[in-house]
């Protein structure tokens, strides 16, 4: 079941573009992970230091290996300097809430 992954980062004040840039870096690493279906940042209108970052990928296992490897441990090391709080991390689903709900019913 494909899955989507929200990694929400509160950036330092005057170190926005650089986190950027590092995280462009690092999306393309991602993309030739196995599993990697797409991602994009997105920028807070209201707070350009608050940037999620969501990416797809095609089962939570694709994305468990990748997130336990090395350079991308390597990566959060780099971009944690630029951060006011730690990094969080939502893992969602991507299914209809239909297909979700007879699921549930078929198994009471």
């Amino acid at each position: 079941m494909p899955i989507r992954v929200f990694i929400k980062r509160h950036i330092k004040e005057g170190r926005q573009e650089e986190a950027i840039a590092m995280l462009n870096q690092f999306r393309h690493m991602a993309k030739t992970q196995p599993g990697y279906i797409s991602g994009e940042t997105l920028i807070n209108h209201f707070d350009s230091r608050s940037i999620t970052i969501v990416s797809s990928w095609q089962k939570i296992e694709d994305w468990m290996l990748w997130q336990n490897k090395a350079e991308r441990a390597a990566n959060e090391a780099m971009i944690e300097g630029l951060l006011e709080q730690p990094t969080k991390y939502e893992i969602y689903d991507v299914s209809s809430i239909r297909g979700r709900l007879s699921s549930q019913d078929a198994a009471r």
